[in-house]
């Protein structure tokens, strides 16, 4: 409980723009009256309160945006929540490209470096994989067992370089309708984003033989280097489980000394590409965490490397904000478009986009889509907006892209990293538990509270933001260190506790027949 002793405003809660019509509670706020401001109920940490009267139906601002409408009179002092305050739909000027800026680039010998595999043809990756992708759920169970089996036989002892077996398996390949539908495209990409990931030396594509998704057809279709292994093969064609699993063994054994020639050096940040999400946000989300990692993101950009973000459902009445720094029309429109397929997508079922807000989001102090979204946005950082992907599309600019994703944690990152992500930093409020092979996936706390109870699956504490012991610009510069520190090899803790493998989640866009 905060004293009696008249603290400030700054004492009592965050003030996060002057048009701001609440403040967010530091800490739970008892009923009483500090600094001439009478608080009429509990305030919880991380929740709002009403600096002053807000009539009904007139808007609710919070970063000086517009994060809902009060849906009955609002006092001077009490709590803003769910009981108080609706999203409904307004206008947002979207001002395409009115806030381009010119990014100011570190000299390019002067530039931050990490140790990573270069690939021959010029790929550079975080770590150093075997994969064995599965072309339908039917070779899941036997793509685990072929790795299970390599990993056990200690093997992997003699060849350092290789950080591991990875079976990628989903619930998808079958079912559904193929070439031309569009679902099937979505998966399409996303295994072959996968299978020519610069984290993955070698490639064992396994299918069960008779499903919609092809082994042969998959394979050919693969924009692989000449000189990386790749072997595929199907349960059916080879008699059996079993048989099945010992010709995949004996094929993976084949290609762990090619796997293990490669060997990390030195190369330049601009070969970075980092992958950002945020998952079981709160209010400090917006905060600390997520403007910290886009400083960190501004930061990489600067060094010449590229970020990349998704969640269209959670930018959703904050993408005005990012138009304005698209660097040209049709970007911004590309987004745009992307948020009226969306609006459309959702009345599919009867849903609603601001459906999205968790229970636990709720929890944490989040009440509508637009303030989810105005903190969720906040991982963009300050550069221009260079391009919006299409799902799992592959990234070839640098700067800072957009990908049109699910707001579904593993959905999202698992577009992001099919489309070239070597790492992610994962931003979470509430206390989300994940990975995402075979990328490493580095996990930024919120709230320092939420640290010191998780610390064995949290990398980063950002919560000392919200501490006044770092500001933004310091959280971001030690966000940017980790992430070189990482991309040369040092674990996560999501790595360590052997998160990553079930978290391979395609976007699931087809009707199952």
């Amino acid at each position: 409980m905060i004293g009696l002793s008249s603290p400030t405003l700054d004492q009592l809660g965050f003030r996060l723009h002057e048009e701001d019509s609440v403040l967010i509670a530091r800490q739970d706020i008892e009923p009483g009256t500090y600094s001439g401001l009478e608080i009429t109920n509990t305030v919880p940490s991380g929740h709002k309160v009403a600096t002053t009267a807000i009539a009904e139906g007139a808007a609710v601002r919070k970063y000086g945006q517009i994060i809902g409408f009060a849906s009955r009179d609002i006092a001077a002092g009490e709590h803003v929540h769910t009981h108080n305050v609706a999203y409904q739909e307004f206008q947002r000027e979207h001002a395409f490209g009115a806030d381009v800026t010119t990014t100011e680039y570190v000299p390019e010998d002067q530039r931050a470096t990490f140790q990573g595999f270069v690939r021959p043809d010029g790929r550079v990756g975080t770590r150093n994989y075997l994969a064995v992708l599965t072309s339908v759920n039917c070779s899941a169970t036997a793509a685990k067992m072929i790795a299970r089996r390599v990993e056990a036989s200690g093997i992997l002892d003699d060849y350092p370089n290789v950080d591991g077996i990875c079976p990628l398996t989903h619930t998808l390949g079958c079912g559904h309708s193929g070439r031309g539908n569009e679902g099937f495209e979505v998966l399409r990409r996303a295994l072959q984003g996968y299978a020519g990931h610069p984290n993955i030396a070698g490639l064992l594509v396994l299918g069960l033989g008779c499903e919609v998704n092809q082994v042969r057809a998959l394979t050919e279709d693969l924009k692989l280097p000449d000189d990386m292994p790749v072997h595929a093969m199907t349960i059916q064609e080879f008699g059996g489980t079993k048989k099945t699993v010992a010709e995949g063994v004996r094929r993976i054994e084949e290609m762990l000394p090619i796997a293990n020639s490669h060997q990390r050096q030195t190369v330049g940040a601009d070969k970075l590409v980092l992958a950002m999400e945020c998952g079981g946000s709160d209010a400090y989300s917006g905060i600390t965490a997520n403007p910290a990692l886009g400083a960190a993101a501004d930061l990489l950009i600067r060094h010449g490397g590229t970020a990349v973000f998704g969640e269209t459902t959670e930018i959703y009445g904050a993408e005005h904000l990012l138009t304005r720094r698209a660097v040209s029309r049709e970007v911004g429109e590309k987004l745009v478009n992307r948020i009226d397929w969306w609006e459309k997508h959702v009345q599919v079922d009867g849903s609603s986009i601001n459906n999205n807000p968790s229970p636990g989001n709720k929890a944490g102090g989040l009440t509508t889509i637009l303030e989810k979204s105005l903190g969720a946005a906040a991982k963009g950082g300050t550069t221009n907006l260079v391009d919006v992907l299409q799902y799992a599309e592959p990234i070839t600019d640098r700067g800072l892209m957009f990908m049109d994703t699910p707001g579904y944690d593993p959905v999202n990152a698992t577009g992001l990293i099919a489309g070239g992500a070597q790492l992610l930093c994962f931003t979470t409020g509430r206390g989300s538990a994940f990975g995402c092979k075979p990328a490493p996936s580095i996990k930024l706390a919120t709230n320092t509270p939420l640290y010191e109870r998780m610390t064995d699956d949290m990398d980063i504490n950002c919560g000392v933001i919200a501490d006044g012991e770092r500001t933004v610009a310091q959280m971001g510069e030690q966000i940017f260190q980790h992430i070189l520190r990482v991309a040369s090899g040092e674990e996560t803790k999501s790595e360590e506790l052997g998160y990553g493998e079930e978290e391979f989640v395609p976007w699931h866009l087809s009707t199952v027949l």
